[in-house]
Parts: C-alpha cells; sequence; structure tokens
C-alpha cells in the first residue's frame, strides 16, 4: 500500500495520464489491489481493478462457495454486501461494482475459486478538469477501499450468507422436483406475485398483496433441505389456460412463471417460483426483421406466392413475427411457451366461427394458434401455458384450467370441460400440414460485421439495445432478458461465436451448444480486453443469444 501512496502523492497535480503509473498490482494488509486498466481521461470509461482476497484470510467453510449453485450464491452475497458498503461509505460516485437485483445470476463482479475471491470494481480516479487530484485518490483507494472491504468482505454477516446459499440449495431442490416430474412451474403458497409497479421489480407491499394459496386439486408438497415442507401449485406439462377477468391477475400469474427461469432473493415473494428452464415467454413483434425461418405450419403461401419455408423480411406482421418467436424458440431448444394474449396478433391466436363463413379458408393462409396448439405438445413434446380473457374457446384445446379471482387461482378444468360439452364450439378446425419444427440454419460468417470505421464496436446499451458494428439490434420484445449485464453479455457471446465458431457449417443449435460449453467454467472468456475484467457482466441463456442473433439484421443463413 505504501508503494502506491508515494506513487499517487508524485503525480499528484500532474496531467491525468499520468495516473498510467499506478497500473500494476499493490499489496495491503489483507488483500492485492490489482489496478488493471487506466481510464484515458476524466470523461472515458471508468477504470477497472480487481481486489483479491485469499481464502487462508477469511476461514469461511469452503463447501459454502464450492459446489455451482452455491458458488453463484455465494458471489452474489459478496456483490451485495460490496455493493452496500459502497454506499455507506458515501462512494458510490467513485467506486462501482454491478450489484445484483431481485434475481440470483451468475456475474462476473465476484469470481471464487478454491483459493481466492475476486472481486471486480470500475473506479472513477479523481481530477479536476484533466488534472490528477492524488491526494483524493488516496483517501479513496488507501481508506475507503479498505474500509469497503473489511466490512463487506472480512466482517461478513455469516448468519445471513447461510442463509443465502440454504435458499440457493432450496430453490435448486425444488427445480430438480419440478423436472423430475416432468412439469412446467412450481408456485408456493405464500408468494407475492404483484409487483410494486409496473417500472418496480421489488414486490408489492405484504400488507396490500393477496398471498398466493394453491388449488387443492393443483397442490403437493416438495420437502426441502433448509426450509421442510413447502406447498403449492405443481403446473403438469400439457396445454395450461390461465383465464380470469380483468385486473384480477392472470399475466402477473404468466409475469412471475416467466421470471421463474431464475431465483430470486429472500424477501422477493417469487423465492419459490420456479419455471422449467427451457420456458420462453412469446409475443407478437410487429416490424422485426426475420432471415430464412420456416414459419409454414402456422403460415401458408402468402399472396403473389410468396413461400414461408424461408420466410424472409425486414418488417415482419404481428402474426408472421409471432409465429416466428415460436419457430426460432424451438428451434434453440425450448420446450415450454409462455403466451399473453394482450401481447399477441389477434388473427394469429384465433378465427372464430363467423369470420370462418365470411373469408374462405383458401383466402387465409394463418393456421391459428389454437388449431397448433395441441399438434406442439402431442407431436413436438412442446407445452404451452396461455392466458386468454377474451374467447373460450381454448377449452377445447387445454389440459388444464385455471382461473384467477382476485389474484386467487382455482382450478376450474372440470368446468371448462363441461362447458365444451353443453356449448360445443361451431369454429372449423383448420387442417394444415403435419407439424414439423426441423429447422436447422446455418449462420454465414459475411452476416456478422462487428466494425464500425477502423474500429470493432460490440457492447450493450441498457437492457434492450445490442450495438453491434453499424447495426443496433433490438431486444426490447425478448422479455426474460432482465439485466442490462446479461444484454452486454449476450453482445459478447454473439461477437464470441462469430469470430471462433461461425463458419458456414455449423448450425444455429450447434453454436449455442457451443457457447454453453465455452462458458460452463464462466462467462470471463467472452471479454476480448487482455488484461482489463469483464465485471459487468451476467449469464443469458441460449434463448435470448439465439434472439439476439436472429435480430440482426445483416443475418445471413442457409438451410
Amino acid at each position: 500500500m505504501q508503494q502506491l501512496i508515494q506513487q499517487l502523492k508524485r503525480i499528484d497535480r500532474k496531467g491525468y495520464k499520468a495516473y498510467n503509473d499506478i497500473r500494476g498490482t499493490f499489496t495491503f494488509s489483507s488483500f492485492r489491489l490489482h489496478m488493471d486498466h487506466i481510464q484515458a481521461d476524466p470523461y472515458a470509461s471508468p477504470s477497472r481493478a480487481r481486489v483479491v482476497v485469499q481464502h487462508r484470510q477469511l476461514h469461511i467453510d469452503p463447501d459454502l462457495y464450492e459446489q455451482g449453485h452455491r458458488n453463484v450464491a455465494f458471489t452474489d452475497y459478496v456483490a451485495r454486501a460490496v455493493g452496500k458498503e459502497i454506499r455507506k461509505q458515501n462512494a458510490q460516485k467513485s467506486l462501482f461494482i454491478d450489484r445484483p437485483g431481485q434475481e440470483i445470476l451468475e456475474r462476473t463482479a465476484v469470481v471464487c475459486d478454491r483459493d481466492k475471491i475476486d472481486i471486480r470494481l470500475s473506479i472513477h480516479l479523481p481530477a479536476r478538469g484533466r488534472t490528477i487530484m492524488g491526494e483524493e485518490a488516496r483517501k479513496l483507494l488507501t481508506e475507503k477501499l479498505p474500509a469497503i472491504i473489511e466490512q463487506a468482505v472480512f466482517n461478513m454477516n455469516m448468519d445471513e450468507l447461510r442463509r443465502h446459499v440454504a435458499l440457493s440449495d432450496d430453490q435448486e431442490t425444488l427445480r430438480a422436483y419440478v423436472d423430475d416430474r416432468e412439469a412446467l412451474a412450481f408456485i408456493a403458497d405464500g408468494s407475492i406475485l404483484p409487483r410494486a409497479s409496473g417500472v418496480e421489480n421489488r414486490p408489492l407491499d405484504p400488507d396490500s398483496a393477496i398471498p398466493f394459496t394453491s388449488p387443492e386439486t393443483m397442490a403437493v408438497t416438495v420437502s426441502l433441505p433448509h426450509y421442510g415442507e413447502l406447498r403449492g401449485m405443481l403446473i403438469p406439462r400439457g396445454v395450461h389456460v390461465i383465464v380470469g377477468g380483468g385486473y384480477h391477475g392472470k399475466s402477473t400469474l404468466l409475469e412471475a412463471l416467466e421470471n421463474g427461469i431464475y431465483n430470486h432473493i429472500d424477501g422477493d415473494g417469487r423465492a419459490y417460483i420456479v419455471t422449467t428452464s427451457s420456458a420462453c415467454k412469446i409475443r407478437a413483434e410487429d416490424g422485426r426483421g426475420v432471415t430464412d425461418v420456416n414459419i409454414s405450419p402456422f403460415i401458408g403461401d402468402l399472396p403473389n406466392n410468396k413461400s414461408t419455408e424461408r420466410f424472409q423480411t425486414e418488417n415482419a406482421s404481428g402474426s408472421t413475427s409471432q409465429a416466428t418467436n415460436i419457430i426460432e424458440s424451438l428451434e434453440a431448444g425450448s420446450r415450454l411457451l409462455l403466451i399473453d394474449e394482450d401481447t399477441s396478433a389477434t388473427n394469429f391466436m384465433i378465427r372464430d366461427y363467423r369470420m370462418q363463413q365470411l373469408v374462405a379458408p383458401d383466402k387465409e393462409p394463418i393456421t391459428p394458434f389454437i388449431d397448433r396448439v395441441r399438434d406442439l405438445y402431442e407431436e413436438e413434446g412442446v407445452s404451452t401455458i396461455i392466458v386468454v380473457g377474451g374467447t373460450g374457446d381454448y377449452f377445447d384445446v387445454a389440459d388444464t384450467v385455471t382461473m384467477m379471482d382476485e389474484y386467487r387461482p382455482f382450478d376450474v378444468t372440470d368446468r371448462a370441460q363441461a362447458i365444451v360439452k353443453i356449448d360445443e364450439s361451431q369454429r372449423i378446425t383448420h387442417k394444415a400440414a403435419p407439424f414439423t419444427t426441423k429447422s436447422r440454419r446455418i449462420p454465414e460468417p459475411k452476416g456478422f460485421d462487428a466494425r464500425r470505421g477502423k474500429k470493432e464496436k460490440v457492447d450493450g446499451w441498457g437492457k434492450n439495445t445490442i450495438l453491434y458494428g453499424r447495426e443496433t439490434i433490438d431486444l426490447s420484445a425478448v422479455e426474460q432478458c432482465i439485466d442490462p449485464s446479461q444484454t452486454r453479455a449476450i453482445a459478447r457471446a454473439v461477437d464470441f461465436l462469430a469470430k471462433k465458431y461461425v463458419n458456414g457449417e455449423r448450425s444455429l443449435g450447434e453454436l449455442l451448444d457451443i457457447y454453453e460449453r465455452e462458458t460452463a467454467a464462466g462467462l470471463d472468456d467472452l471479454s476480448p480486453f487482455k488484461g482489463k475484467h469483464p465485471g459487468d457482466l451476467a449469464r443469458p441463456r441460449r434463448f435470448e443469444i439465439a434472439a439476439a442473433i436472429n435480430r440482426l439484421r445483416t443475418l445471413s443463413t442457409r438451410q
């Protein structure tokens, strides 16, 4: 540390570039500080630093961090603790860590192996104009930073940590329970589904919220290693329809299920809601680009004899975009579709009897989803959970029906089936060719160009946008991408695959398999910056990476 102090005194009041003199490694009493990258000027992206603490100095039980999901929970806890102390020290304008939110994601902010904890920080080194403020930098790096590490790491609340890791154990047990029973999702009794607001991810005040209670006919009890016996609703495979009046919680339930692919912190209200990991939210997405997607299972030949077996457009309609989103999700490996009629194209979801009478079958190229949802399950093994409020015709194809009434779920499957028998639908099932999703598109190298002028530009911008060369990829309709750090990782993953593995021979599915294999040990390899830690990445699923590639308007593929 003394070496760092002396260097900061020496460069005090010099030009900002003199900060490069502190690049390197400095030994403190309880950790090492690695200044990996120094920002070029006060207005550039912040400097990057790592604090490395050896486990032998902490005496933490290795069992708390050595296993896969426990390692994720442990590093998540450390990142939260460091972020909390940064705010306590009032250093949030100078020191940054990629602090987690309500979800527990694998992040590069903290990396833990058998020997050490590696804490990755971004630092705005202080300056007045372009002149170094050496004394302020000394206080920041040799007083505030050690105080933060001391409190967050060396005075870690071990009881809190153990509860955090124990919750992860329970969540993984619950996920295994759902998978072992080939079910779709589990929602625990007492869960708080509503959020505080439309732009707030924290739970609604428990005093205002109605806790979830499973219908008796769908209730199961799961034995968890730490929580013990937990009762909740188990949704089986097949076609599950959610109905109910407006503002009674239908979409809120679906939103909880689409976020159930992630673990959540205690107190979030959704800590014991789990959904099978391949679930994909599907919606209409007017205006998106489509490249060589076989949407013929849903859309027949269009006017002017335009084939839909290799459908391509710069500006998809609601129905063609929703069909595309389904086929692309299946191509990436999804076995569960989540659909809300509120964000769907009406003509894609259903065509009623009266419209069938008016518009002749040979004039309507769309096979509505209601006539394909059983095929998806029975022929392809793909289940669907769908929110419906405007048509009872979906009762004909449902395996189970849940009605939300003032945020309380009721199993109304028997009632729905009785209605089907008494009031038989007159609509005519659209007969179409056998369903097949055996698409194998092969991305070609020419479709990936990260250059913008003489430099490459690959980055995430907020939660919904990726900058890739001269192209902008819009992920606003990819609702299960929930964190800007995931978006950055998606951008890096696309570039990583494009540079190393896109060769005109590997299919998109094979590229996604490679991503999962190559990043199994962590996300650091996605960073192209040697010596600059990627401390701001969070793991995305293969489905969101596929979504980004599919929305790259320069994409070129062959079958």
